[in-house]
């Protein structure tokens, strides 16, 4: 049957399986990506996990001389998680993959180990607003405000942001009225086959 992410990934992350999954993962998603034939960006999360074990820009520099894929194709999303461990092994690793050509996003931020910090000390191309901020916004107001200042704090750091998890006609407006940059969600389009 199904297992959600929320369920799997902990698992694959402790076993260390998730190595060799992101690896598969990296492969297959721009093998696809570049068979496409609308240039669209693909984006792939990195776990904690693969900043510690092997050699991440090596892989992804493989996958992109065998995919064929040009690298402004490839975003790669972290969490402040990454940052935490080893600060200065994983700010170096990012600037290798910077140079490779790939986008770095800023996942989830807000929840976790938020440090400002962390958008100082690296160059991020993008923030993306983690969903629970956005599920919350009609029920809580601290969430409006922590949404208002994240979009206000990327704008500053001349970083475009996205909401996560928009599902309602409501959050969308609420965005669109806060200038978020982009949105993803249910509202916007479910999960497709390509």
């Amino acid at each position: 049957g199904l297992i959600p992410p929320g369920t799997f990934i902990p698992i694959a992350e402790e076993s260390r399986l998730i190595v060799s999954m992101g690896e598969w993962i990296m492969r297959d998603a721009c093998h696809q990506a570049a068979s496409w034939p609308n240039p669209l960006q693909i984006a792939i999360n990195l776990s904690p996990v693969q900043f510690r074990h092997g050699d991440l820009p090596g892989l992804v520099h493989a996958v992109l001389l065998e995919t064929g894929l040009a690298p402004s194709r490839l975003e790669l999303e972290i969490t402040e998680g990454v940052l935490i461990d080893d600060f200065s092994r994983a700010v170096s690793i990012l600037r290798k993959l910077k140079a490779l050509g790939v986008r770095i996003a800023m996942d989830d931020f807000g929840t976790g180990y938020s440090s400002l910090s962390y958008l100082q000390s690296f160059p991020f191309d993008k923030i993306k607003i983690d969903k629970t901020f956005i599920s919350n916004l009609e029920r809580n107001t601290q969430s409006a405000t922590i949404i208002r200042a994240v979009i206000g704090l990327a704008r500053g750091l001349k970083l475009p942001v996205v909401a996560e998890g928009v599902e309602t006609q409501e959050q969308l407006a609420f965005l669109a009225k806060e200038s978020c940059d982009e949105v993803q969600g249910f509202l916007i389009g479910r999960p497709l086959p390509i």
